[in-house]
């Protein structure tokens, strides 16, 4: 009895001790408790490696980025409520020649039903200014030059900038560039502005960190990280396509917002999203230091930029255009017409002709012909190799002045459509899987038919379209065309290649010619 009293003494000592001091029994039993100790948990402790900060990079630079808000006298009277965005503006806010809508377009974005809707994107005001757009900008100048989109102020009337600490500021317009989708602001008072500078681009890798830092949805000063994703990106805005591909966050109002690398200068752009939902996906384009710093100077100096004009329509080259030509290799722009008058038509450049160098520099494709022209000014004397008729050669040109041209430009690739009554009788290309005859208007043949299961059909070919060279001869029958293919056969050759010509336009298709 007297063991049992002890037991229990014991057990109201260890309940009483816990709940007071908490404190814990190691052992209890029916006969005396175990000794009590003071017990505490450990706090956690992970020994996992340091990432770096972003920190001390924001620091420098944030006071360099600035707001960008755009007021006119222009109303959006429609709503675009799909996910491709640019500084807060819907696409169908966007002018109709804006050259991102094509690449939207081909995914399904705004603007592909445009043509049913019709464009009715807003109208001209006569009350006061109302707000149009949001973006993003940032200094390059301590006197208040100030680099954004073109498509941020674009249709604006007044701009204003607002500092990271709140400061408002009035901008005026410099100059802008719709090629690049630049423009340059400057405001003029009396201080110095912290600025930042452009970064050399070529050495940025795929991988790098980036820091992108803007006004996403009108909150101001956002910071976002991630790392270039590609290099190169062409999204079909235009001939001067060489975007960068980030993943960090950019949202509607990131437009022209700097992309930084960790030593603070700016390595792209931010211009646009791909984005289904309307936010952020991790995919963001950048236009590259090495683009942006020779427009910026140009707008700086003349609220313009002078690009070099050669005046040819040209194409990739593909493998099978490479080896129906002759050529080793799938690289070079090829000319598919000269505009008539253009510097490259007077210096002789041909249909079917394949450039291949600038000035002794190899051309990999039509966008790099399109970009190293362009860098060069007007009246600028170039030596351009061509590839010709199985062999290599080169031409003089004297550049003209493509800002001059845009309106003749617009006219390339259309077609004479007056047609006369000539007829004949058709004759089958069987090896081809085409039925063509003459065409009315006594320039090549019209394709009359196309075998489904031919090599034509699969490369596009359709019956009503034209023939109008075949290894850069003009061919005016069948027979003219049998003997062009007899020939490549001759000199060992598997694919010709044909011009194709349309109500849209002119291109090349390289058919087999080894069958049967």
């Amino acid at each position: 009895m007297s063991q049992m009293q002890n037991g229990r003494s014991s057990l109201k000592t260890v309940l009483k001790s816990s709940a007071v001091g908490g404190l814990a029994a190691l052992m209890l039993t029916t006969g005396a408790a175990g000794p009590i100790a003071r017990s505490f948990a450990a706090p956690v402790e992970v020994n996992a490696p340091q990432v770096p900060s972003f920190a001390s990079v924001v620091d420098a630079v944030s006071p360099a980025v600035v707001s960008v808000r755009v007021k006119s006298n222009v109303e959006p009277v429609s709503d675009d409520s799909s996910g491709f965005s640019f500084g807060g503006r819907g696409l169908d806010q966007l002018p109709d020649d804006h050259p991102l809508k094509r690449f939207f377009k081909e995914f399904g974005g705004p603007g592909a039903n445009e043509d049913k809707r019709g464009p009715n994107r807003h109208r001209e005001g006569k009350g006061p200014l109302r707000p149009v757009a949001q973006g993003s900008g940032f200094f390059i100048s301590e006197d208040g030059y100030i680099v954004t989109n073109n498509h941020v102020v674009d249709d604006g009337s007044a701009y204003t900038v607002v500092l990271n600490d709140g400061t408002e500021y009035d901008a005026k317009l410099i100059g802008r560039d719709r090629r690049t989708d630049l423009a340059v602001l400057k405001v003029d008072v009396n201080r110095k502005f912290t600025y930042v500078q452009f970064a050399d681009d070529s050495k940025i890798r795929v991988g790098d960190w980036v820091v992108a830092v803007g006004n996403p949805f009108g909150l101001g000063g956002t910071v976002t990280s991630g790392i270039v994703s590609a290099r190169g990106r062409d999204i079909g805005s235009g001939p001067y396509d060489d975007y960068l591909q980030i993943d960090a966050a950019v949202n509607r109002g990131n437009s022209g917002g700097p992309a930084f690398n960790l030593n603070g200068e700016v390595v792209g752009i931010n211009t646009a999203i791909f984005s289904p939902s309307g936010g952020n996906v991790g995919i963001a384009f950048a236009i590259p230091a090495s683009v942006a710093k020779d427009v910026v100077q140009d707008l700086m100096k003349d609220g313009k930029v002078e690009r070099g004009w050669l005046g040819v329509q040209i194409q990739p080259v593909s493998k099978d255009i490479a080896e129906s030509l002759g050529l080793s290799e799938a690289k070079g722009a090829l000319v598919v017409a000269p505009q008539p008058g253009s510097p490259g038509d007077k210096a002789g450049i041909k249909q079917g002709d394949i450039i291949t160098a600038v000035n002794g520099d190899p051309i990999k494709d039509a966008r790099e012909l399109s970009r190293r022209i362009g860098a060069l000014a007007p009246n600028t004397k170039v030596e351009l190799s061509l590839w010709r008729d199985g062999k290599s050669q080169s031409v003089s040109v004297t550049l003209g002045d493509l800002a001059n041209d845009d309106a003749s430009a617009g006219a390339q690739g259309q077609n004479d459509n007056d047609r006369g009554g000539q007829s004949s009788s058709e004759k089958a290309l069987s090896s081809l899987g085409l039925t063509v005859a003459p065409a009315e208007d006594g320039k090549g043949l019209a394709i009359t038919d196309v075998d489904p299961d031919s090599d034509a059909a699969t490369r596009g070919l359709k019956t009503g379209e034209k023939i109008t060279s075949v290894n850069n001869q003009q061919v005016a029958s069948a027979a003219d065309v049998e003997k062009v293919i007899n020939q490549a056969k001759k000199d060992g050759r598997t694919k010709a290649l044909f011009q194709i010509e349309t109500e849209q336009g002119s291109r090349f298709i390289a058919l087999d010619i080894d069958q049967g």
